[in-house]
This record gives C-alpha cells, structure tokens and sequence, in this order.
C-alpha cells in the first residue's frame, strides 16, 4: 500500500500526507496549527499518528506550521541543513539532518530527497518508494535537471507543479519584479515547463498524476487538466488537482 493525500496546494499554504502499512508522513506544513489539525480530521488522520515530517524548504507557504504541529504533538523533523538553519521551525524536540541529499527510510517507506532548482537556501524534493511503486512530490522548481530526469523515469505517481501560465504570469497583476522572480530559474514551474518534464518522464508505469502549486492568480485548474492531459493523451479526469482550499482525498497506487 501506498496513498497520498493533500491538506491543501498554493500559494497560501502546502502540505501532503504519504502513507503505508508502517508509515505516515507529512511533506511540509505552511498552515497554522488550528487550520491543520482542521484539515487533518478532514482525512481522518490524527496528528499524533505521524511519524515524521518532512520538510522541502524555508518558504512560509511550506515551512509556517512545521514547528508548531512537531512541538505540540512530538512529531520528528527530517530537513536539509540549509531549510533548518533558516531558523523558520523554531526550536524541535526532535530533528534529523538530510545530509547529502542520502536515500532514508521511515518504517517501511524508502526516501530519496532530490535536489532542485528554487530560490531557497538547500531545498530539496522528495520520490518515496515501498512496495514495488513510487511517487515523486515534485514542487517549488524553477526548472529541471536531468538528475530529476533520472529520478522520475519510472513513477508510478507524481505529484508535479503547475504554478502558472506564462500568458497570465506576464499580462496580469503583479510588480514586474516578482513576474521575473516567478519565471526564472530558481522560480516556479509554468505549466508548459511541467508538460515538458512529463513528456520527458511519461511511461506506462505512470499511474497517478497529480497537478499542484496551482496558483489563483496565474492560471486555472481547468486549463491546467486539459492541457495536461493532452499532451500525454489520458483522460481529463485522471489529472488530480491538488486545491488549494481542499487539496484532495487519499488516492492509492494500484
């Protein structure tokens, strides 16, 4: 068995839960602790019964709750050592350093963190494997690199960042100078970025697609889906839209 779930995607808050026979662990957590308790009971998960969290950087939309959830409910940390000394967790009771970017295990899952382009101090993504099947969290990137590549060839799952599109990023709202810092590099996915990656990592392994980081102001969930979907040839409704109100409910690999 292995499931994901989302408490919520965006650019107000982000966290996902993983979970298998043994395990159960959070990928971030920019919520308030009231907010993710709330969002929690939503998924029928108690916090006590998370057995780590796993942090994939310093961003508050990500990293804004972390401290609270672990303190409150004795929950271990795993971070990079850059997004821990950024200081945003506070003091943890517990805490375990992802040195060298070094494959783990919690209980009977396996954790590969990626490293990836963002403009943050040490931000990594994260591929979990158990039971014959993997899925890959992929958010927060400017860009892709062929280790990431590499690492996605043989998904089954993947959880992958569609933050905007380029016509709506460069027509719409914002200072010239955050439209410069969402494109670039070490920004955000643009939907036609994803679509690239996924043409790239596309196989008949890949059984769960997951559309996340979607932002309200720059695109559009249904634009998203449909062009998604087109370009690898699925169906429209097996593209995943993690919201950012809601997320989405458990989903099994097969």
């Amino acid at each position: 068995m292995l499931k994901v779930a989302s408490l919520g995607s965006g650019s107000k808050g982000n966290s996902t839960l993983i979970a298998t026979k043994e395990a159960t662990v959070m990928v971030d957590c920019g919520f308030t602790l009231k907010e993710t308790v709330k969002r929690l009971q939503r998924l029928e998960v108690e916090p006590s019964c998370i057995d780590a969290i796993l942090v994939t950087h310093e961003h508050q939309d990500h990293i804004s709750g972390v401290g609270p959830l672990s303190r409150k409910y004795d929950i271990p940390v795993w971070s990079t050592r850059g997004s821990l000394l950024s200081g945003k967790c506070g003091k943890l009771n517990a805490y375990s350093i992802i040195e060298g970017f070094q494959q783990f295990a919690i209980g009977d899952l396996s954790v590969i963190p990626l490293s990836v382009p963002h403009d943050a101090r040490e931000p990594c993504q994260y591929l979990f494997q158990a039971y014959g099947k993997q899925l890959a969290i992929l958010t927060d990137l400017g860009s892709y690199t062929s280790e990431i590549i590499k690492a996605l060839q043989s998904c089954h799952g993947l959880l992958l960042e569609c933050n905007h599109d380029e016509d709506m990023l460069w027509n719409g709202p914002y200072p010239r100078s955050l439209k410069q810092r969402v494109a670039g590099p070490l920004g955000h996915m643009s939907n036609r970025q994803a679509i690239e990656l996924l043409q790239k990592v596309f196989s008949d392994d890949l059984e769960l697609l997951i559309a996340s980081h979607i932002s309200e102001q720059n695109n559009c969930p249904k634009l998203v889906q449909e062009s998604v979907a087109e370009s690898i040839q699925w169906p429209l409704d097996k593209v995943v839209i993690a919201e950012q109100n809601h997320g989405f409910d458990w989903v099994n690999l097969a």
